[in-house]
């Protein structure tokens, strides 16, 4: 069952360690958008979990930061994660994103506030403790999908 199941989903294996400097870039962005209320911040930082989402989280504007420049300064062994993960956390942050976006143009602010706090914690959980809980529920779905044993 498993072989099937990865040769319908192809894994690509990102460093680790990307998806930490992404959210700690996303916490800082979800802040001066939270403090700000300024709708505009919230919609690039949507089209960045847009594109994370969709094509990975390699692809992002934060994925090539990564890569290009603060990647090749590291030191130490790269540990190698699948990207499903990280992509379904993205999935997460675009619809806590949406909701912000709908309670702003609604004009329901404790909507928008609630929403980009949800992300704002995720994201600092993520930067600081290295606990990606997008990540962690895409785990337990997947246990609860898959049959014991296979």
């Amino acid at each position: 069952m498993t072989e099937v199941f990865t040769a319908k989903n192809p894994s690509v294996l990102i460093d680790a360690r990307g998806p930490r400097f992404s959210a700690a870039l996303t916490f800082t962005i979800l802040s001066v958008a939270l403090v700000s209320s300024n709708i505009w911040i919230v919609i690039a930082q949507g089209i960045i979990f847009a594109i994370g989402a969709f094509r990975g989280p390699q692809f992002t504007p934060y994925g090539v930061l990564f890569r290009k420049l603060i990647k090749p300064r590291l030191k130490g062994a790269v540990i190698f994660e699948e990207s499903r993960a990280p992509q379904f956390a993205q999935s997460l942050g675009l619809l806590f994103i949406v909701a912000a976006i709908v309670g702003a143009i609604s004009g329901v602010t404790s909507i928008f506030t609630l929403a980009i706090s949800f992300a704002l914690a995720a994201a600092f959980l993520n930067a600081v403790f290295n606990l990606c809980l997008g990540c962690e529920l895409y785990l337990l779905f997947l246990r609860l999908r898959l049959p014991h044993g296979r």
